[in-house]
């Protein structure tokens, strides 16, 4: 595989570091981090990013979530390993990922099963995280960033 161009935000002056930043925001508004690399995890993978995947699954086992969780992220429906709060992170997760997959792009009982959950800056960050996760999704992919090759 390789990379049809160097990475975007590489070459976009002032790109990486409005990435990096958004993202970062996120964190330390009452999301556990395992929590936000499992719904960067899921959106990655609806959205088909290598580079995110391996990433966001790495991340996860250096935190030391089991195997099970980490792998099982893909059909956390049918898994056994994630809470009531993580299902509802997870579920947010794909819908704001998919939104023209649906006349209902987050149904209200996705939004309300999430907001049960999740208190109003929690649930801020989430939306903040997916929105980043969907952006890196959408730079990596379009332009086929191979897994380990961006230096993040």
């Amino acid at each position: 595989m390789e990379a049809r161009m160097t990475h975007p935000a590489m070459t976009v002056p002032g790109a990486m570091k409005a990435l990096l930043d958004l993202g970062n925001s996120a964190k330390g508004a009452g999301v556990p981090d395992e929590v936000l690399d499992l719904v960067n995890l899921r959106a990655s993978q609806v959205n088909g990013c290598g580079v995110c995947v391996d990433m966001h699954a790495r991340s996860l086992r250096k935190m030391g979530e089991s195997d099970e969780r980490v792998f099982g992220v893909g059909a956390w429906r049918d898994m056994p390993y994630y809470s009531d709060a993580e299902r509802a992170a997870l579920a947010l997760a794909e819908s704001v990922t998919r939104l023209a997959d649906t006349p209902d792009p987050v149904p209200d009982a996705v939004w309300a099963e999430a907001a049960r959950h999740w208190d109003g800056p929690a649930l801020s960050a989430l939306l903040v995280a997916i929105a980043a996760v969907n952006v890196w999704n959408r730079l990596n992919a379009s332009t086929h960033q191979v897994a380990g090759s961006i230096p993040l």
